[in-house]
C-alpha cells in the first residue's frame, strides 16, 4: 500500500537539499506492510472510484484520510438542521468541533496540512517523457509507481475517448495525445482497451499535428514529431536587452510571468540544442501510431499552426503567425551559429540559478521537468541532473484514483495560513491550541529568510526576504497573497497567548513581510502574483500556448489585492507607527483598484478559484477594510445583490468551473449546491454586513453547509475549485474543510451573536 511520508529527513538520499530539514516535504513511498484489511479498504475506494468515475470525476483524497484515522481524539456527531430552520448557536458550535476533531487529524508533525493539488492532465506526461529520454524511467519509477500512474490514466479518459485539459474537461488534443503517449510509455500495449479508444479520438481529430505547441513540443523531444512542425522558441531571445528605453525590452523574456518565462527558458534550450530521444522500437511504434497518415507524409510546415477546435481558447493573432514565420525562415541561420552556442550558455546559467534556488523543486511541474531534461542535455552525469532525481518525488501525489503529478510540489503554506484564521475565526483556538502551535511553527520555519543570491537584476527576479511562499521555504518563490495570508495568519497567533501557541515571530521579520508586500503594488493600485507587472498588456498578442489565457505578464488580480489590503490593515493595527503613511496611501490606492474592477452586475471575476463567488468574498472583504457595508456602501451592496441572485433552493451556491472560461456565471447542473461556493459565498455576505439588512441568505448558507457535512464532520468532495489561466482547473482538497469552518465559525461570531468568535 501507500504511504503518505511528511519532512522526509535530507538524510535519506544523498542528492536532496533542504534549508529547514524538508519541513513541509511531501512524498509517497509504497510498503509491503499493509494489513488485509488496509488492503481491503483501500481496494474498495479505489473500485468504487473508478465505477463511478464519469459520476464524479474528482478524489475525494481518501488514502490520506485512512492513514490519517488513527490519530482521532475525539467524535462528535454534527447536527442537522431542519429545513426552514434556522441555525442554532449550539448547533453550530457542534458543526465546526465536530469538522475540526476530523480536520486537525489530517494535520501532520511539522504543522502543515497535506492535500492533493492535481487536476490538470498535461503534467504528468512532461515527467514521463522526461525520465524516459534520459534513460532513467524504470530507475526513478518503481512498477508500483506505473501501475498507479496508469490507474489514474484509465479514470480519467472521457466516455468518447480522449482526455481534458483537466479532470472534468471535455477531450482535447492535447490532453488526449499526451495522455496515449504516456500509457505507452508506462507499458500499456497498442491492443490495449483504453489506448485503442484514445487512438481512434486522436485519429478522429486529424491526428497528433493538431495538438497545442506544448504538445508539439513533448512530441519533438521524444522523437515522435519534427522539430520542423514546431513555431520557433529561440533561445536568443535570452539575449536581446530588457531595458525599457530599447524598446525592445519591453517585450524581453525577463518581464514575462514568471511561470510563463521559467517554462519557455529551458523550452528554448531544448529547441535551440534540438534535444531529441534517441529512437527506440517503442518511440518508432508511437510515431506510426500517433497519425492517420504516414509519418513521411506529414507537411511540418503547416503543421506549426495546426490546432484542434477543443484545445483552441487563445487563438493566434495575425501579427503572431507573421513573426513565427519571419522566425521560422531564420532558424536555419541561428542553428549551429556562435549566436546559438552564446544564447544556450546563457540559457543553462538561468536555468542553473533557478534550480539552486528551489533546491532543485522549481517554480512548477512543467519546468521541473524540461529543467532535468536540459540538465541531461548538458551532461547526463552532472550533480545537477542528479539532485534533480529526488526532487520528481514532491510532485507526486497518490489518491483512490491513482498517481498524479500536482500543479506544484504542493499547498502547504496556502493552506495551513487559511486553516490558521479558520480556526481563530471559529473561536477554537484553546481546544485546538496544539493545532494552532504546530502551524505556528510551520509559519515560522517557511518564511523566507534572505533574497537570491547576486544581481536581482541580472538573473530577473524580485526581493523575497520576508516572504512567505504557496507551499515550502524550500521552493522559495515569493507570492504576494501567500505573504498577506502568512502575516495575516501570523498576527493573528500573535494576538493569542504564546504559552498556547508558541512564541511570535519577531518584529523585524512581519517588517520584511510587510515591505515585499508594499514592493509587489503596481501602478494600477491592484497586486500581481509573484513580481509587480514588467511590461504591457499587448505583449499578450504574441501568447504562443493556444490554450490559456493572460499568460504573457503578471497581471494585478482582485483576490491578491483584497488579501494584501486586508494584512496591510491588519498589520497597521498592531504596528501603527511603522510606514504608516505608505501603507495608509497604498490601501486608499488598493481600494480604487477593488472598484475599478467591480461589474456593473456587481460581481468580480475570480482568477485563482471558481469563480465569481470566490473574488465576491475577496471583493467584500477588501471593500469591509473600508469599513464599508450594505448600508452605506453601493458596491458592497451591488456585490450582494448579485451572490443572492445566485443563491439556490437548498440555501447554498453552486457554481460551474465554465465561469472562468466563459467570463460569466454558470450553474452547475446538479440541484445539490457546492460547499466551498457556499462558504466563500457566506463569508463574502457577512463581510458585507448583509445580515444586518436580511440574515435568511445567510442562515439558509449556514443550514446548507452544516447539512452537507458528513458523519466523520468531514465534508464531501464535489466538483474543482481552483484554476489558473483562465481555462484549466486545479485541486485544492482542503478548501471542503477550511472554508465551511471559516464560514461558520464567523456566522456564528456575527449572525449566533456568540462572543467567542472572532471576527478576522
Amino acid at each position: 500500500m501507500w504511504k503518505f511520508v511528511s519532512s522526509g529527513s535530507s538524510g535519506s538520499h544523498p542528492w536532496l537539499r533542504s534549508l529547514n530539514d524538508n519541513a513541509g516535504r511531501q512524498t509517497w513511498e509504497y510498503v509491503e506492510t499493509a494489513t488485509p484489511k488496509e488492503k481491503a479498504d483501500i481496494e474498495i475506494l479505489q473500485n468504487g472510484f473508478t465505477h463511478f468515475r464519469h459520476q464524479q470525476r474528482h478524489s475525494a483524497d481518501e488514502l490520506l484520510r485512512i492513514q490519517s484515522a488513527s490519530k482521532r481524539r475525539a467524535t462528535i456527531s454534527p447536527p442537522k438542521v431542519a429545513q426552514g430552520k434556522q441555525p442554532t448557536d449550539a448547533q453550530c458550535n457542534e458543526s465546526v468541533r465536530s469538522a475540526m476533531y476530523f480536520y486537525e487529524t489530517l494535520q501532520q508533525d511539522d504543522g502543515h496540512w497535506p492535500g492533493d493539488y492535481g487536476g490538470p492532465m498535461f503534467l504528468m506526461p512532461g515527467l514521463i517523457i522526461t525520465l524516459y529520454v534520459t534513460g532513467c524511467l524504470d530507475t526513478v519509477l518503481s512498477i508500483h509507481h506505473k501501475h498507479e500512474m496508469t490507474r489514474y490514466l484509465h479514470n480519467h479518459q472521457n466516455k468518447d475517448g480522449g482526455f481534458g485539459l483537466h479532470i472534468e474537461g471535455p477531450s482535447t488534443m492535447f490532453g488526449t495525445v499526451l495522455s496515449y503517449v504516456s500509457l505507452r510509455l508506462l507499458g500499456s500495449g497498442p491492443e490495449d482497451a483504453v489506448v485503442e479508444h484514445a487512438r481512434a479520438w486522436i485519429h478522429k481529430g486529424g491526428g497528433a499535428t493538431y495538438i497545442t505547441s506544448w504538445g508539439k513540443f513533448w512530441l519533438a523531444v521524444l522523437g515522435v514529431y519534427s522539430w520542423d512542425g514546431m513555431n520557433p522558441t529561440p533561445p536568443e531571445m535570452w539575449l536581446l536587452p530588457c531595458a525599457s528605453w530599447t524598446g525592445i525590452g519591453l517585450a524581453h523574456p525577463g518581464r514575462y510571468w514568471c511561470h510563463c518565462r521559467m517554462v519557455y527558458l529551458p523550452m528554448s534550450y531544448v529547441y535551440g540544442k534540438r534535444g531529441t530521444c534517441k529512437e527506440t522500437p517503442l518511440t518508432a511504434a508511437i510515431r506510426g501510431e500517433l497519425y492517420p497518415q504516414s509519418y513521411s507524409s506529414i507537411d511540418w510546415n503547416a503543421a506549426r499552426n495546426q490546432c484542434a477546435k477543443e484545445d483552441l481558447y487563445y487563438p493566434h493573432p495575425k501579427v503572431q503567425d507573421a513573426l513565427w514565420w519571419s522566425l521560422y525562415q531564420a532558424e536555419g541561420l541561428l542553428k549551429g551559429s556562435w549566436l546559438r552556442k552564446k544564447a544556450l550558455a546563457e540559457c543553462m546559467k538561468l536555468i542553473h540559478y533557478e534550480d539552486e534556488n528551489t533546491r532543485y523543486v522549481c517554480i512548477g511541474p512543467v519546468n521541473k521537468a524540461i529543467n532535468m531534461l536540459c540538465c541531461w542535455l548538458e551532461d547526463p552525469e552532472s550533480e545537477a541532473f542528479k539532485r534533480h532525481i529526488p526532487r520528481v518525488y514532491d510532485f507526486l501525489w497518490v489518491a483512490e484514483d491513482g498517481m498524479k503529478m500536482q500543479g506544484y510540489n504542493g499547498s502547504q503554506l496556502w493552506d495551513t495560513s487559511f486553516a490558521v484564521q479558520a480556526i481563530t475565526a471559529a473561536g477554537l483556538a484553546h481546544e485546538f491550541g496544539d493545532c494552532l502551535r504546530k502551524a505556528h511553527s510551520y509559519l515560522d520555519v517557511s518564511q523566507v529568510r534572505e533574497d537570491c543570491p547576486g544581481d536581482l537584476t541580472r538573473w530577473y527576479r524580485h526581493i523575497s526576504k520576508g516572504a512567505w511562499p504557496f507551499s515550502t521555504r524550500d521552493h522559495g518563490w515569493p507570492i504576494s497573497d501567500c505573504s498577506a495570508d502568512g502575516l495575516k495568519a501570523a498576527l493573528a497567533l500573535a494576538e493569542l497567548d504564546d504559552k498556547l501557541v508558541g512564541p511570535a515571530i519577531p518584529d523585524e521579520r512581519i517588517y520584511d513581510c510587510v515591505n515585499v508586500i508594499l514592493s509587489l503594488q503596481n501602478a494600477d493600485g491592484g497586486w500581481s502574483t509573484y513580481e509587480s507587472t514588467r511590461s504591457y498588456p499587448i505583449l499578450e498578442m504574441i501568447n504562443p500556448s493556444e490554450t490559456f489565457g493572460d499568460i504573457l505578464i503578471d497581471y494585478s488580480y482582485v483576490e491578491l489585492s483584497s488579501t494584501c489590503i486586508a494584512a496591510l490593515a491588519k498589520f497597521g493595527k498592531k504596528y501603527p507607527g511603522h510606514r504608516t503613511e505608505e501603507i495608509s496611501t497604498s490601501k486608499t490606492r488598493g481600494r480604487k483598484y477593488i472598484l475599478s474592477m467591480q461589474r456593473p452586475d456587481g460581481s468580480w471575476y475570480g482568477n485563482w478559484g471558481v469563480c465569481f463567488t470566490y473574488a465576491a468574498w475577496f471583493g467584500c472583504d477588501a471593500l469591509a477594510v473600508f469599513q464599508e457595508t450594505v448600508e452605506n456602501s453601493t458596491a458592497q451592496s451591488k456585490a450582494c445583490d448579485f451572490l443572492v441572485s445566485k443563491q439556490c433552493k437548498d440555501g447554498g451556491w453552486a457554481e460551474s468551473y465554465l465561469s472562468s472560461q466563459t467570463k460569466e456565471y454558470h450553474q452547475l447542473p446538479e440541484e445539490t449546491s457546492h460547499v466551498v461556493n457556499t462558504a466563500w459565498a457566506l463569508l463574502a455576505l457577512l463581510a458585507a454586513g448583509y445580515h444586518k439588512k436580511d440574515r435568511r441568505p445567510l442562515d439558509g448558507a449556514a443550514r446548507c453547509l452544516m447539512n452537507s457535512q458528513l458523519s466523520s464532520g468531514d465534508w464531501p468532495q464535489q466538483h474543482i475549485s481552483g484554476v489558473f489561466n483562465r481555462n484549466c482547473m486545479i485541486t485544492y482538497a482542503n478548501y471542503r474543510n477550511i472554508f465551511p469552518i471559516w464560514a461558520l465559525g464567523k456566522y456564528r461570531a456575527l449572525v449566533l451573536g456568540n462572543a467567542n468568535g472572532q471576527a478576522h
